[in-house]
C-alpha cells in the first residue's frame, strides 16, 4: 500500500486509464473521421458502381499500403516519444537542475505531518523536505535553492514523468509496478516504517493478542488490511474488523471509541496519536505487523541522478556514523581523524568529480542541513511534536538497518 492508502493495482489502473486517453487523443488526431462514416461512404460508392465486393478479400492498392505504412509509422513514433516521457538521459537531470539554479521537489498539501508540512508562517518542514534540501545543497551549495511544489498523491507520477519535479520524495514505497509499469528508479530506503497497532490505554492491553474478541479499525482495501488478516491468523485470535476507506473517518472511529484498537503505517499512527486531544490516553502496542520502506523515486534512464540521491543519503548516514555534525564539522575538517573523513569533507580531493559535483558537496550538506540524526530529530524525533523513536530507521550500530556506503 502507498502512504496515501491506495493499492498498487489502483496506481496501475490510473496509469492504464491515462494511456487509454492518450491513445484516444492520438487516434482522433491521425484519423479525425469516424470509421462508421468512412464505411458508409465506401458502401455508397460501391452501390453507385453497381457492385459490392468483399472488403476483407479486396487486395489493397499501392497507394493505400503507402498511406497505411506512413500512418502506422507516425503513430508508432509518437507513441515511442510519449512513452519516453518517463525516461531521462544519463546526467540530464543534474544538467537541468544546474541550469535552472534550483531543485524542484514535491510537498503534498502541507499537512503530511513530520514528512512534508508547513508551519504557521508557511515555511516547509519535515523529513521529506529536509532530504530535498540536502540534495539541493549537494548540487547547488545552498539549501534555499529548492522549490517545493504542492502535489496530491494522484499527481505524483505524472508530475515526475513530465519533469514538473526533479525527484519524488513523498513517503512512497518501492514497488514492482512502480519499477516495471511506471519506469521508475529507486534510491535506497531512507525510512523504514512498520505497521503498528494503537490501543486505548484504559484497556490495559500488553499486546494485540490480549484484544481477542474486540474491535480493530483498519483502512479498507489496503495492504494493512491484508497484513492484519495474516497477523490475526499468526497469533491465533479473532477480532471484529472495522474497515473504513477515508483516513479522517477511520481516525474518528478509533478516537471516538468505536474501535478498541487501530492498525496503520507506524509513522502515520504515531503522528495521529500526537495530534489527538489526549495522546497519553493511547498506547502503541509492541506488535510489529509488517515492514514498508520509503524510497526516493526518479525517472528511468538517469543513473547519475540515482547515484547523487543515494550518495547524498549515504553522506547523511556516514556523517552520523562518524560523529560529524553541523556544529563540529569545521573542526573535523581542520583535523580529520581518518583519511576517509578527510576525503569526505573535501580536505583531500576525489569526493565529487565522479558524480559531477564539487569536492566539498558533502561538507556543504552536513554544514547547512545536518546529518541524518539531526534531520530526523527535528522532523519526527524528540525535538519535534511527535517524539518518535528511530526504531529500524536507526544506524546499524544502534540496532537499526540504515548504513552508509564506504568512502575509499
Amino acid at each position: 500500500m502507498g502512504a496515501d492508502g491506495r493499492r498498487p493495482e489502483e496506481y496501475l489502473y490510473d496509469r492504464r486509464k491515462h494511456n487509454c486517453f492518450r491513445w484516444l487523443h492520438l487516434r482522433l488526431t491521425l484519423f479525425p473521421y469516424p470509421r462508421r462514416q468512412k464505411r458508409k461512404t465506401r458502401r455508397e460508392t460501391q452501390a453507385a458502381a453497381g457492385s459490392r465486393p468483399n472488403a476483407c478479400k479486396q487486395m489493397p492498392t499501392r497507394e493505400w499500403a503507402m498511406n497505411c505504412f506512413l500512418k502506422t509509422g507516425i503513430a508508432a513514433g509518437i507513441l515511442t516519444l510519449s512513452a519516453a516521457g518517463a525516461f531521462a538521459g544519463n546526467g540530464d537531470t543534474l544538467k537541468t537542475v544546474k541550469q535552472r539554479g534550483e531543485l524542484l521537489c514535491p510537498g503534498h498539501n502541507g499537512s503530511y505531518l513530520g514528512f512534508a508540512e508547513t508551519d504557521d508562517r508557511g515555511n516547509w518542514k519535515g523529513i521529506d523536505i529536509e532530504l530535498c534540501r540536502a540534495i539541493g545543497t549537494a548540487i547547488l551549495g545552498d539549501p534555499s535553492k529548492v522549490r517545493i511544489i504542492p502535489l496530491s498523491w494522484e499527481q505524483r507520477w505524472p508530475s515526475l514523468q513530465s519533469g514538473d519535479v526533479d525527484i519524488m520524495i513523498k513517503a512512497s514505497g518501492g514497488t514492482l509496478s512502480r519499477d516495471t509499469d511506471l519506469n521508475m528508479q529507486f534510491s535506497n530506503s531512507y525510512y523504514l516504517g512498520t505497521t503498528r497497532v494503537l490501543a486505548h490505554k484504559e484497556l490495559e492491553l500488553e499486546s494485540l493478542k490480549d484484544a481477542e474478541g474486540g474491535t480493530i479499525c483498519v483502512m479498507a482495501g489496503t495492504s494493512q488490511e491484508k497484513q492484519l488478516t495474516s497477523y490475526l491468523q499468526q497469533i491465533g485470535i479473532e477480532m471484529e474488523v472495522v474497515a473504513i476507506e477515508r483516513t479522517s473517518e477511520l481516525e474518528g472511529a478509533y478516537f471516538s471509541g468505536r474501535c478498541d484498537t487501530y492498525i496503520q503505517w507506524g509513522p502515520v499512527l504515531a503522528v495521529s496519536r500526537a495530534a489527538s486531544n489526549d495522546p497519553e490516553a493511547h498506547v502503541m502496542l509492541p506488535d510489529i505487523v509488517a515492514l514498508e520502506p520509503s524510497v526516493m523515486l526518479m525517472r528511468q534512464g538517469d543513473d547519475n541522478w540515482v547515484d547523487i540521491a543515494n550518495w547524498t543519503l549515504s553522506a547523511l548516514l556516514f556523517a552520523e556514523q562518524e560523529g560529524i555534525t553541523s556544529e563540529n564539522i569545521d573542526e573535523m575538517k581542520a583535523n580529520p581523524p581518518t583519511v576517509e573523513v578527510g576525503k569526505f569533507l573535501g580536505a583531500t580531493p576525489g569526493m565529487g568529480a565522479g558524480l559531477g559535483l564539487s569536492d566539498d558537496w558533502a561538507y556543504n550538506v552536513i554544514k547547512k542541513v545536518g546529518n541524518y540524526s539531526e534531520i530526523f530529530e527535528r522532523s519526527l524525533g524528540q525535538e519535534s511534536p511527535y517524539k518518535m523513536d528511530r526504531e529500524l530507521t536507526a544506524l546499524w550500530k544502534d540496532g537499526g538497518v540504515l548504513f552508509p556506503y564506504i568512502i575509499d
